[in-house]
């Protein structure tokens, strides 16, 4: 197979290493791809919105299948584009439509699924420029914090978590009247829910589904989870918390509804389900749905699964994922992100990456780097994620963390307490 996959971070790198591994593929191409996945496969400067410029290269190179990293060009509609093209249609895009891709685009719209679907999430109102006023008495329902979300795409950067009723009337306004432009035109205003966050994936051919691991990821720039929010700090997987029975709630109360509740809509949906879900007292409750894998938990999630990535997509797009096996290593996997100083406000690219080759007991996968002859360099935020298996979450993280002091560039910044919180579910 010659598989084509769209995108350029941690996300797409990691996807890239397990795509490579299976034995069906011939040829791997990355769009844009960075300085990791060259050595996996052949970077391509493609821009991954510009669909007619995709089909040109997809149609040149004879592509038999495209995995999309990034939830963009689902929200735009790639996947319909290849459906609705005679000459691709026979091409498999592992990702959803643009219906199935509203779960992610529209906060308004994934809510109202929700709630006609009986899926626990917080209590919540969608706010207009007309209906501003009824805003205002809804958040008055409410304790604080208030948490207002952008309707649509906001690079996440459309959540607002406010701690003063004033605060959260006066940020209503701002993002009424274009703080986000088009993606805060429709704001929703949620009731903020208490508990520990967990993120929970799973694929979906649209009619079955297999669940891959969970995950706990660390979106705060500052230890103890202070500071600005980020594209996440770190993760680790497995979760203590989410045992069999906590699962079983998320299976029966939220992604088999989730399921039958796409097929109600005539959503035809073959790709991945990202839940950012809270534990409340040992319940589940929907924060948010995406439609792709998450970052920086795909680089601890793929790790961890042994079963060919490539045979799952296939069948998938076969809708025969019933007749797929998933196994999974027991080890944990921990990942910390290395961020360029001052992210996620101003920082620099540019930096030169050494070290990277003296890594052997960790995977590094690169998020914001590029190269230039034979010197990696810094090109984003977030830049490099280190991820390492072991028997615990500690042994694993000590690995990470050694790995971490071999790497080095100007302004090298990372959290040291990434999983500290998961400590007291940890038993034995």
């Amino acid at each position: 197979m010659k598989i084509l996959l769209l995108g350029s971070g941690g996300r797409e790198h990691t996807l890239a290493w397990k795509i490579a591994k299976s034995p069906l593929v011939k040829m791997l191409y990355i769009a844009p791809g960075n300085a990791g996945t060259a050595n996996i496969g052949e970077n391509i400067d493609l821009p991954v919105n510009d669909f007619s410029v995709i089909k040109q290269f997809v149609l040149e190179k004879e592509i038999n299948m495209v995995v999309v990293g990034p939830e963009a060009p689902l929200v735009d509609g790639i996947t319909d584009f290849f459906e609705q093209d005679i000459q691709l249609s026979h091409i498999s895009v592992i990702g959803p439509g643009k219906a199935g891709a509203q779960l992610e685009g529209s906060k308004a719209w994934s809510k109202k699924f929700m709630q006609k679907n009986n899926i626990p999430t917080a209590r919540f109102l969608e706010v207009s420029p007309e209906n501003m006023s009824e805003g205002f008495k809804f958040l008055e329902t409410l304790k604080p914090p208030f948490v207002l979300k952008a309707d649509g795409l906001a690079a996440g950067k459309g959540v607002l978590i406010l701690s003063s009723l004033k605060e959260a009337k006066d940020e209503l306004k701002n993002m009424l009247n274009g703080k986000f432009g088009a993606a805060s035109q429709k704001v929703v205003i949620e009731e903020y829910l208490q508990g520990i966050e967990l993120s929970v994936f799973f694929v979906t051919d649209g009619t079955h589904y297999r669940l891959l691991p969970e995950a706990k990821d660390y979106k705060r720039i500052g230890e103890g989870d202070t500071g600005l929010n980020t594209g996440g700090m770190g993760a680790v997987s497995p979760v203590p918390f989410a045992d069999a029975g906590f699962m079983a709630k998320v299976e029966k109360q939220i992604i088999q509804p989730t399921i039958a509740g796409l097929k109600a809509e005539n959503i035809n949906y073959r790709g991945f389900v990202f839940l950012g879900l809270m534990n409340d007292g040992g319940s589940p409750f929907v924060i948010e749905y995406n439609v792709r894998l998450g970052d920086p938990e795909t680089e601890v999630v793929l790790p961890r699964l042994e079963t060919d990535l490539v045979e799952i997509f296939k069948a998938m797009a076969e809708n025969k994922l019933d007749t797929i096996t998933m196994s999974f290593l027991p080890q944990t996997a921990a990942t910390v992100m290395l961020v360029s100083k001052g992210y996620p406000e101003k920082y620099e690219k540019g930096k030169t990456i050494t070290g990277l080759e003296s890594v052997n007991d960790s995977f590094v996968f690169h998020a914001g780097t590029k190269q230039e002859n034979d010197t990696v360099l810094t090109n984003g935020g977030r830049v490099i994620a280190v991820t390492s298996l072991g028997h615990s979450m500690d042994d694993a993280l000590a690995k990470s963390y050694a790995a971490i002091d071999e790497i080095n560039f100007e302004g090298k910044t990372f959290r040291r307490d990434i999983g500290q919180d998961l400590k007291e579910y940890v038993t034995g």
